[in-house]
């Protein structure tokens, strides 16, 4: 299981990426939201659409969800 946050701040496409908390590219504490620990990607990207209509999983850490 993982601690899972996603930027506030959208990519040039629109979409909000999902990060775990060991990632390099998590945003700094400011610019994310924290949402939760889940066994997967899948289950945190359906948590940040909850926030977001558009979410991805970060290429790094979350390359299962990746989809652009």
């Amino acid at each position: 299981m993982a601690n899972y946050y996603v930027n506030k701040n959208s990519q040039s496409n629109g979409d909000h990426e999902v990060h775990t908390s060991g990632c390099s590219w998590l945003p700094k504490e400011e610019n994310r939201i924290y949402l939760g620990n889940f066994d997967n990607c899948k289950d945190a990207v359906k948590k940040a659409k909850g926030h977001y209509d558009k979410t991805n999983g970060c290429y790094y850490c979350a390359n299962d969800c990746h989809t652009t």
